[in-house]
C-alpha cells in the first residue's frame, strides 16, 4: 500500500514536471510582455521576436511589397528593422532599396514634392511637409484653411472644426516661432501634419474625435466669425493678425502637446512615420507612446508600426489571458513542490518502515545458542 502511495507522488511529480515544461514559455512571455507593457520599444521587441521567428520570409515580403508601391521609405524600415533582429536581406534586393532610396531624395524629386507640398497643403514625406510647413510659416497655408473653415462657419455650412483649429492655432504658434528664433518649430510642424492628416483622412478616428473637441476649445467663434468675414488670402498678413485675436492660448495645451510629439515622431521616424502614427492612434497617449517608440527604434519604426499595428504601441493582448498563463504556472510550480515533498517523505518513511523490518527480525532471530552432547555433559 505504500509504494503504491509512494508511485502516485512519483507519477504527480512527472506530471508536473512535463506540464510546467509544456507551459513554461507561455508564462514567460506572457510575463516578459506585461512587464513590457508601458515601454513601447520593449513591447514591439517580444512580439517582433516571436512573429519572425515564426516567419523568416516577413521581411522580404513586405520589402518587395513597399518597393512595388513605390513607398521606398517603408522599405528602407524594413532592412533598418532586419538588420536590428539579425534577418538576412539578399544583396539584390537590399541593393533594389539603396536604388528607390535615392532615387526618393534626389533633387528633382525632392524639388517636385517640396512644390507640391507648398501649392496644395498636403505632405506625404520630407520633401512635401517642408513645402507645407514653409506655406504655414509664411502663414499662407493657415490662412488659406482658417478662410475657408471660417467662411463654411459663418454661412451655417458643414465646417472642419478640427482643421479650423488647428489652423488657428498654427498661426498663434507661427508668431512664437519667430520670436523663439525658431525652437517651436518642432511644434509648427506636428501642427501641419496633423492638419494634413485630417485633410487626407488619415487621422484615427479616435484621435480625430478627440482633437475636434480639443480645437473647438481653441477657438473663440464670435471673434473668428469677426475675421473671417472681412479676411482674405489676398491680405494674409492682417487676416492672420484678426484670426490670431480668435485664440485662446489657455485652452491650447493638450493640442500643443500633440503637436510636440508629432514633431518627436517626425523627427525619428520622418514624415510618413508621423503619419502612420496618426492613422493607428485614438488618442494623444497613442501618439505620446509613438514618439518614445521612435525615439529608441528610429527608421524602423515603420516596418514595425506595418507589422504589429497599434499592438506596437500598446498591450492588445488581453490582460487576463496574460494573467491565466502567469497563474497557471505559479500553480504547476506549487504542484511540483508538493510533489517532491510528499515523494520525499514517501520515500523516507518507506526507508525506516524497511530499516524497522530487519531489525525486528534480527532481535526475533536472537544470538545462536550453542548445543552440547549428552557424553560432554557426564564429563
Amino acid at each position: 500500500m505504500k509504494i503504491g502511495r509512494l508511485n502516485l507522488a512519483l507519477a504527480g511529480l512527472a506530471f508536473s514536471v512535463a506540464f510546467g515544461a509544456a507551459l513554461w514559455p507561455h508564462a514567460r512571455n506572457a510575463g516578459a510582455i506585461l512587464a513590457a507593457q508601458d515601454d513601447p520599444a520593449a513591447l514591439s521587441d517580444i512580439q517582433l521576436s516571436s512573429l519572425l521567428r515564426n516567419n523568416g520570409a516577413l521581411v522580404a515580403e513586405n520589402i518587395d511589397a513597399a518597393l512595388a508601391a513605390d513607398d521606398a521609405d517603408l522599405a528602407n524600415s524594413f532592412v533598418a528593422l532586419a538588420q536590428d533582429q539579425h534577418v538576412g536581406v539578399s544583396d539584390e534586393r537590399a541593393k533594389r532599396v539603396a536604388d528607390a532610396v535615392a532615387e526618393e531624395n534626389s533633387t528633382a524629386h525632392f524639388a517636385k514634392r517640396f512644390a507640391s507640398g507648398l501649392v496644395m497643403g498636403q505632405a506625404d514625406d520630407v520633401a512635401s511637409l517642408s513645402g507645407t510647413v514653409a506655406g504655414d510659416l509664411f502663414v499662407f497655408g493657415d490662412v488659406r484653411d482658417a478662410v475657408r473653415e471660417g467662411k463654411h462657419l459663418v454661412m451655417g455650412e458643414a465646417t472642419d472644426r478640427l482643421v479650423l483649429g488647428l489652423a488657428t492655432a498654427g498661426l498663434a504658434v507661427t508668431a512664437a516661432t519667430y520670436v523663439s528664433a525658431g525652437t517651436a518649430t518642432p511644434v509648427r510642424a506636428g501642427l501641419t501634419l496633423v492638419k494634413d492628416a485630417r485633410k487626407v483622412g488619415r487621422l484615427g478616428e479616435g484621435l480625430a474625435a478627440w482633437a475636434g473637441r480639443s480645437a473647438r476649445e481653441v477657438v473663440d467663434a464670435p471673434a473668428l466669425e469677426q475675421a473671417v468675414a472681412s479676411g482674405s488670402v489676398l491680405r494674409p498678413g492682417e487676416t492672420a493678425t484678426a484670426i490670431k485675436a480668435a485664440f485662446r492660448a489657455e485652452k491650447a495645451g493638450g493640442l500643443v502637446r500633440l503637436a510636440k510629439d508629432v514633431g518627436r515622431v517626425t523627427e525619428k521616424a520622418g514624415t510618413r512615420g508621423a503619419l502612420d502614427s496618426l492613422k493607428l492612434a485614438e488618442g494623444p497617449k497613442d501618439v505620446t507612446r509613438a514618439a518614445r517608440l521612435a525615439e529608441a527604434k528610429g527608421g524602423q519604426t515603420r516596418a514595425i508600426l506595418k507589422l504589429l499595428g497599434r499592438g506596437a504601441l500598446l498591450l492588445m493582448a488581453g490582460t487576463f489571458n496574460l494573467t491565466l498563463w502567469l497563474l497557471g504556472a505559479v500553480m504547476t510550480l506549487f504542484g511540483c513542490l508538493a510533489s517532491i515533498k510528499a515523494t520525499t517523505e514517501r520515500a523516507t518513511q518507506a526507508w525506516l518502515d524497511r530499516r524497522k523490518r530487519r531489525r525486528l527480525r534480527q532481535l526475533q532471530a536472537g544470538p545462536a545458542v550453542p548445543v552440547l552432547s549428552p557424553a560432554a555433559s557426564c564429563s
